[in-house]
């Protein structure tokens, strides 16, 4: 159990909290403790009848049972897997902005879920986040089940194909990636190749909340005044791939 415990505290903060909100909540459902029929975004229930969790647990909660547990967990290694690596990587030392674009992301996917009838949040979210770290490590060489490799720009549609084949809905992947892309459009491509100007900005009260916390969040952001786009490489100019740019996603 130490083990267990040393490798879930090693996990960066944001994430972490992600993570296990991801596990309890469908295992609440699981227990019967709540009734799952709360957990869903039901548009009337939120917008009529002010049920205003709904869009938060509709995130969290994913329904476990024989037929798509599988599914459940390979896209909790994605959350894991991807989530980790953007906190840790592009946005290492910026919890607030990792913050900042895991909330500009969510409200994308809640309006989206409200207007398409979507009851569960949980793959859109994870997939908007792998599709960011995917389009930032765009020619990282990746490798797949079977042995498959492929430049990172393209995995959020491999595994669109693959969710879909092994129960999902490609719906779902599909709101996720075009969320992802808009994040990514706005806050990296826009600004830094067309020219065009900044039009997402970290609340200035979610870097003053998060520089006084313990861990990752105890350092200050060291240049405010730069934008994001700057950790980014550029798009224009992309880079050979070499040996230790090879990952292992399976």
């Amino acid at each position: 159990m130490s083990d267990i415990g040393d490798w879930f505290r090693s996990i960066p903060a944001i994430t972490r909290y992600w993570f296990a909100a991801t596990v309890a909540v469908p295992l609440v459902g699981k227990l019967g403790l709540i009734s799952p029929a709360y957990f869903f975004l039901w548009p009337e229930a939120f917008l009529y009848r002010f049920q205003v969790w709904r869009p938060i647990t509709a995130t969290f909660y994913f329904p476990v049972g024989p037929g798509t547990g599988f599914l459940y967990l390979v896209n909790l290694y994605f959350l894991y897997q991807y989530s980790t690596r953007l906190e840790t990587g592009a946005f290492d030392g910026r919890p607030a902005d990792y913050l900042f674009m895991l909330l500009f992301n969510w409200i994308c996917i809640v309006i989206t879920g409200l207007a398409m009838d979507m009851q569960l949040l949980m793959i859109p979210l994870i997939m908007s986040v792998l599709y960011v770290w995917a389009q930032l490590n765009r020619d990282m060489i990746v490798s797949f089940w079977f042995g498959t490799r492929f430049k990172a720009c393209y995995l959020p549609w491999v595994i669109l194909g693959f969710n879909y084949i092994i129960g999902g809905s490609v719906i779902n992947e599909l709101i996720g990636n075009l969320v992802g892309h808009l994040y990514f459009f706005l806050m990296f491509r826009y600004p830094m190749d067309l020219g065009g100007r900044n039009f997402l900005s970290t609340p200035q009260f979610l870097y003053r909340w998060l520089a006084g916390r313990g861990g990752r969040f105890s350092s200050l952001i060291k240049d405010r005044a730069s934008p994001l786009s700057a950790l980014a490489v550029p798009l224009h100019s992309p880079r050979k791939t070499t040996q230790n740019q090879r990952q292992d996603v399976r």
